[in-house]
């Protein structure tokens, strides 16, 4: 009975979606302003496919264990199939080979860690504070 109910949940109780401060990464002119503030203040960017199932599943994870605010970090969120012409660019100016999903912690104008895939909900982001 314990595993039924666990599979096939009738409770009528809703989960609250849980929403990051993201800010929106949709101009290559934001990359500036991005290397600019990371020498006082930790930028992170996270590269999603919006047509990836594994990077929902990963964004979804990132999302659920993050416990950070705005005053700790800046998060960037970045919507690489709209925005394909910054993802690139965060490639070019970061120096770092696309992937999705990706991570970038910037900190003092140049990533410190980038990582992607599962490998992102290992990233303890309280070291780059």
């Amino acid at each position: 009975m314990g595993l039924f109910s666990k599979l096939f949940n009738n409770s009528t109780e809703i989960k609250e979606k849980k929403v990051l401060p993201w800010m929106a990464l949709t101009e290559v002119s934001q990359l500036d302003n991005i290397k600019k503030k990371s020498s006082m203040k930790t930028q992170v960017i996270f590269k999603h496919s919006t047509r990836c199932g594994i990077s929902r599943m990963v964004m979804n994870q990132f999302t659920d264990a993050y416990h950070l605010t705005e005053n700790d970090l800046d998060l960037y969120y970045l919507d690489l199939i709209s925005y394909r012409e910054v993802s690139n660019e965060v490639g070019i100016k970061f120096q770092v080979m696309h992937e999705s999903p990706q991570l970038l912690i910037i900190k003092n104008g140049v990533v410190v860690l980038h990582t992607s895939h599962g490998a992102i909900n290992h990233v303890d982001l309280n070291r780059f504070l």
